[in-house]
């Protein structure tokens, strides 16, 4: 469900007297930490025995795991299994589980559960804002969505926008001189093809005039990721300053996550996608940019901006 912050709410559930209904909740993966690391797995005493012979315990032991006895077992049994793990021997506490340690929290399991949802669903590639609930859960469940979650981002959000070079921009050179300060050779964005409140999409050409070739690298032009960065930047700099009246800049204050994926060559289209994260607040623009070459992605990142106005003397307002 739609959220402000990456929270989970879990179910567990077994037929078992000793562990029945467990729910866990973490209202903010800040506290993560702090409220779920430590939580270890568990194991219902009757599944040790099988799991060893099927070589599927390699890394557990009866120090890190919670070993759960729901049904009636004599001593003898557990010595037998304590020698079978070439583990001391252990008794039964009251509440059904084995001596050997005592529990972080009374909802320890449920909360080790709602840390392998956020293992398994790590394997997004993406950080989650959202509200996971989840009822049951299993590694096996866990991944088939973490799969789902993968493919919506990659025929969605990645898709690449569309360009036909045969439409007029909707922002030419001449205009972007006029909203950005920036000159040769230092100009990273040729036109504007598309822009809304919320995305802007810009178009570079890479030609092997462009000056940096020249050192980076004579027998082999590459154009430097911090270009590609800047380029981003400046495209989305333009979304913001097309909409403000006035004289206005802007300047990096955070640059995260960002990704270099393919070389850019002369020779390639840029087609920069900049989309706003959030809403303009004291002004700050926060900002999600890729970059394609094609239907590829070759560089992406988040972008944070402050937005200044210029007084008649030029002298810097923050807004």
């Amino acid at each position: 469900m739609p959220d402000d912050d990456y929270r989970l709410n879990v179910l567990i559930s077994f037929k078992s007297k000793v562990l029945n209904n467990q729910y866990a909740v973490l209202n903010s993966i800040k506290d993560f930490k702090n409220e779920i690391a430590n939580c270890r797995t568990f194991v219902f005493l009757h599944e040790l025995e099988f799991l060893l012979n099927h070589n599927l315990v390699k890394g557990g032991d009866l120090n890190n795991a919670i070993v759960i006895i729901d049904k009636e077992v004599s001593q003898p049994e557990l010595d037998r299994l304590a020698d079978l793990f070439d583990h001391k021997r252990v008794e039964v506490k009251p509440q059904g589980i084995l001596n050997n340690l005592d529990l972080h929290y009374d909802n320890e399991c449920a909360r080790h559960k709602l840390l392998d949802v956020i293992g398994d669903l790590a394997l997004c590639g993406k950080h989650i804002k959202g509200r996971i609930i989840a009822s049951k859960p299993g590694h096996g469940p866990n991944t088939i969505f973490a799969k789902a979650l993968k493919k919506y981002i990659r025929d969605n959000e990645e898709k690449a926008p569309e360009y036909d070079p045969n439409k007029p921009p909707v922002i030419d050179i001449n205009k972007i001189r006029q909203l950005l300060p920036h000159r040769y050779p230092f100009l990273m964005v040729d036109k504007i093809i598309d822009k809304s409140d919320l995305q802007i999409i810009g178009i570079k050409s890479v030609t092997s005039n462009e000056p940096f070739f020249q050192g980076h690298f004579p027998e082999e032009p590459v154009m430097p990721g911090v270009l590609l960065i800047e380029a981003m930047a400046q495209t989305g700099g333009l979304l913001v300053l097309s909409q403000l009246e006035g004289k206005y800049s802007t300047y990096f204050i955070r640059i995260d996550n960002v990704k270099f994926r393919k070389k850019v060559v002369p020779g390639d289209t840029l087609i920069f996608k900049l989309n706003l994260v959030s809403p303009i607040r004291r002004g700050i623009a926060h900002m999600k940019g890729v970059t394609y070459v094609g239907d590829k992605i070759v560089a992406e990142g988040d972008f944070m901006a402050q937005i200044v106005k210029q007084n008649e003397n030029n002298k810097e307002i923050l807004e």
